[in-house]
């Protein structure tokens, strides 16, 4: 069984963004730019890259622009295409045909969990993968996690295959934590979970395993969105949910992203700063201006 029969995914992106007022007052920080493309487009880019067809974006108030920036466009292709040009065109190929775009909206911040429930009817009985829209992967192929995380789910009929990173000790409290005992992880390698919490008290979590924003679902994440019960703060946790199914004895997995690629946060300025500057100086078109320009303020100071 291959993993082409995953051909569907969610991207939750309907986040308030408070962190990074004032700029998400008005704006999705999911499409607050990062180089020459907004956030979220990478995410879209990844999963095209990755052979999934269909993608639910889950949003909110206030998050038009997400629609309108993956509705096609054709005066502005014709208009494009009349002028010759080329380079722009290319930038809009992640439109032409690659995938369909659906989307659903979760009027109320009720969790992550609350938001991935919402595409049930959208994946039926299928598998599907859940990808953050805040969340970038950068690398030389950055669908390679995901593809060889598809891959493992199939081979191995589980229930969820969660990517990891390893976070410093002091900052596990920030992250949804996994447990795979005293196993030592390896990158690419998938690992039995054990437990999973979120967002541990500072010097009780049980590893540096963070999670890294990547999910691969069978449908039985479903039913355990449907088992758990809201938090202090009434809303449903996707931690949660797949803790009910390592408690039911369901095969869930960890895996380990490998060093080449590197996760990018997009929750908070100081994030957003490190993700903007790195793929800018990463860009192909323009990076080599932008490395110019730091290096001259560098003599500056």
């Amino acid at each position: 069984m291959s993993s082409s029969i995953i051909s569907k995914a969610i991207i939750p992106a309907a986040g308030l963004g408070t962190r990074l007022l004032p700029a998400t007052k008005a704006h999705p920080k999911e499409m607050l730019p990062i180089g020459r493309k907004p956030a979220l487009q990478y995410v879209v880019e990844e999963l095209q890259a990755a052979k999934i067809h269909d993608i639910l974006m889950v949003t909110g108030r206030r998050k038009r622009s997400i629609e309108d920036h993956f509705d096609a466009d054709p005066p502005l292709v014709t208009a494009l295409k009349q002028a010759g040009n080329e380079a722009l065109l290319q930038d809009l190929d992640f439109l032409e045909g690659r995938s369909h775009f659906f989307f659903t909206r979760q009027s109320e911040p009720k969790g992550l969990g609350h938001a991935v429930s919402l595409g049930a009817g959208f994946v039926e009985d299928q598998h599907c993968v859940v990808a953050l829209g805040d969340s970038l992967i950068a690398g030389e192929n950055p669908a390679a996690p995901l593809l060889a995380m598809m891959q493992a789910h199939v081979e191995l009929n589980a229930a969820a295959m969660i990517a990891v990173e390893i976070v410093p000790a002091e900052e596990t409290f920030r992250y949804g934590i996994v447990d795979v005992g005293d196993r030592q992880p390896t990158p690419g390698e998938p690992m039995v979970v054990q437990d999973i919490v979120e967002k541990p008290p500072a010097g009780t979590a049980p590893s540096r395993l963070a999670v890294a924003a990547r999910y691969v679902f069978s449908p039985v994440i479903f039913e355990a969105l449907e088992r758990i019960v809201p938090d202090g703060r009434g809303e449903l946790q996707l931690t949660d949910a797949i803790r009910w199914l390592v408690r039911m004895e369901q095969p869930v997995y960890a895996w380990l992203l490998d060093p080449v690629h590197k996760r990018y946060d997009v929750g908070n300025f100081e994030s957003y700063y490190r993700a903007f500057i790195d793929f800018a100086l990463a860009d192909e078109r323009y990076g080599y201006l932008v490395r110019k320009y730091i290096k001259s303020l560098a003599y500056e100071f």
